[in-house]
């Protein structure tokens, strides 16, 4: 599967009104508007909120598992995960694709 994910100028805290201008090409699930990705911030929030993220399929996970490969390439984020199936493994929350 290939990222859909591409940079933004949008970077820091952001309003809820920030996410709504926000293009879907900076979320990391962007059909859902999940996960925001403007800075390295954002992106490791992204790898610790994954496995709490619900109302998706697993082809929703792997596409946001690309996305968030490309924004921490591009922020310089180091993730050690390979899958998505390896993020979470002690969730905080009940997640059925665990």
């Amino acid at each position: 599967m290939k990222s859909t994910w591409k940079p933004h100028e949008k970077h820091g805290g952001l309003s809820d009104k920030d996410k709504r201008e926000l293009p879907e090409t900076v979320f990391a699930f962007p059909g859902k508007r999940k996960e925001p990705m403007t800075d390295a911030s954002h992106v490791r929030n992204a790898v610790a909120r994954f496995d709490q993220v619900q109302g998706v399929t697993d082809a929703d996970r792997d596409l946001a598992f690309e996305n968030i490969l490309a924004a921490a390439k591009h922020y310089g984020v180091d993730v050690a995960e390979t899958n998505w199936r390896q993020l979470g493994k002690l969730p905080h929350t009940p997640n059925p694709a665990h």
